[in-house]
């Protein structure tokens, strides 16, 4: 295959989806906390694609934000007549073009970037097939498309599931949808797809067919069946999560991480763990964590959007949200929430705080109890506490407030102004005391209560 020669990649996205019983469009719903057609554009911007077209019936206006992230096109099948048809609609774009095409599936999204080049080497070999049928040979073939196959790879008959035969139907090796054709004669043998077939719709694998009447070979290549079968539901949607989460945790644990439960954790799509890790049962990471070495995160943690440093221990039951920043050696600990919020190195939340829009410095300890109020019900601010500072339990910080370095907060404190380093803050009413009053009044109550 020349390296020079470029290629585009139409993807098929433009099926109801009713199956998903959802308003969020099929392609959209999430694995791993990344839609399934962002799995599959990060897949093809590996290989650097001259252009990217999407294909959408209803709810372009969900798909295309998604879409322009990744610099494509979205077109739309309007009315929806079938597999080939979708693929035409992407013509437009692609006038001119005259590479390589790679016709993917948006449910379909874990095929590999090794897939593709195996799809443009098979194209560009020097047989010259028309057309490249990526097939499979899944448990169940259920209803989809059969190949028939010479043992090299040449197609002699593909044949969808409605029109086949029980012969043909008693094929296993299925057609996964995925090919890839030259732009040269993608569009001229799309143009002479009929709708002669039982669902009456112009059906993409087709064009192998009217290749073979033209005297051109075709070729399939197969790939195992978990790369390429589609989500059609919920139950499939959280199937192939589960499959994703296994290969993901024993990718990490190969790399020095320790998982405790492997299969109660939960990992998204970025996740990023340094060795030598712990993490315990029952943790959910989100988008956006990197986790450094030698960091322990204890059991019922939820972190999302946050980065925690070498020597770090997070948890048990800690929530940390994005803009979370946790220094090496510090400390979160139990029912302790942070958010857009900087822990220095060797500071302290133990138990039960709230810490928003704050930035602790180094060797700090916070107190029980503790939370910065940030919000006023319009605006966000920020607290700052700094280095060596102690905050008392139950203490209230009124943002923008702070705290200077080495300066003690009393427990119980609501702190409204600046507090300057080393000193100590007391804010919090007097405490009274009145000899024999709790004995006076139970006696009281007491008596009243039997007059009842």
């Amino acid at each position: 295959m020349s390296r020079d020669r470029d290629f585009a990649a139409v993807i098929l996205a433009a099926g109801m989806g009713t199956r998903m019983k959802s308003a969020l469009h099929k392609v959209m719903h999430p694995i791993a906390g990344r839609p399934m057609l962002g799995h599959l554009l990060d897949s093809v911007d590996k290989l650097a694609p001259a252009q990217k077209v999407v294909v959408v019936g209803s709810g372009r206006e969900q798909v295309e934000p998604l879409v322009a992230d990744y610099r494509g096109s979205v077109v739309v099948q309007e009315p929806q007549l079938g597999t080939a048809h979708a693929v035409r609609q992407a013509e437009a774009v692609l006038q001119g073009f005259d590479g390589d095409v790679l016709i993917l599936y948006g449910d379909t999204p874990f095929v590999s970037a090794g897939t593709m080049t195996r799809m443009r080497e098979r194209l560009n070999a020097a047989d010259a097939p028309a057309v490249v049928v990526v097939a499979f040979r899944p448990a169940d073939p259920k209803q989809y498309g059969r190949i028939l196959a010479e043992p090299d790879g040449t197609i002699l008959k593909m044949v969808e599931y409605k029109d086949a035969t029980e012969a043909e139907r008693a094929l296993d090796l299925c057609n996964s949808g995925l090919m890839a054709v030259r732009a040269s004669d993608l569009w001229a043998l799309l143009a002479r797809v009929d709708n002669d077939n039982a669902s009456r719709e112009y059906y993409l694998p087709d064009i192998v067919m009217i290749a073979a009447a033209d005297g051109r070979r075709s070729a399939a290549i197969e790939v195992p069946a978990e790369e390429v079968e589609g989500i059609n539901n919920r139950a499939e949607l959280a199937r192939l999560e589960e499959d994703w989460q296994q290969r993901r945790r024993e990718m990490l644990m190969a790399e020095g991480v320790s998982l405790v439960a492997p299969e109660t954790v939960w990992f998204a799509h970025d996740t990023v763990v340094g060795r030598d890790t712990l993490i315990e049962p029952n943790v959910v990471f989100g988008p956006g964590v990197t986790i450094g070495e030698n960091v322990k995160v204890r059991a019922f943690s939820h972190i999302e959007g946050a980065t925690i440093a070498a020597g770090a221990e997070i948890g048990p039951f800690a929530r940390l949200r994005p803009g979370a920043e946790i220094g090496a050696k510090a400390k979160v600990g139990n029912f302790v929430e942070i958010k857009k919020a900087r822990l220095g190195e060797g500071a302290k939340a133990n138990h039960l705080a709230y810490l928003g829009d704050a930035e602790i410095g180094a060797g700090a300890n916070i107190g029980a109890g503790t939370i910065t109020c940030n919000y006023d019900g319009f605006f966000k601010y920020k607290t700052v506490i700094g280095e060596g500072a102690f905050i008392g339990s139950n203490s209230a910080l009124v943002a923008p407030v702070t705290i200077g370095a080495g300066a003690l907060v009393g427990a119980g404190s609501v702190i409204v102004r600046d507090v300057s380093a080393d000193a100590v803050a007391l804010a919090r009413g007097g405490q009274t005391e009145k000899p024999d009053a709790a004995a006076k009044f139970r006696e009281r109550m007491q008596a009243k209560k039997k007059a009842m």
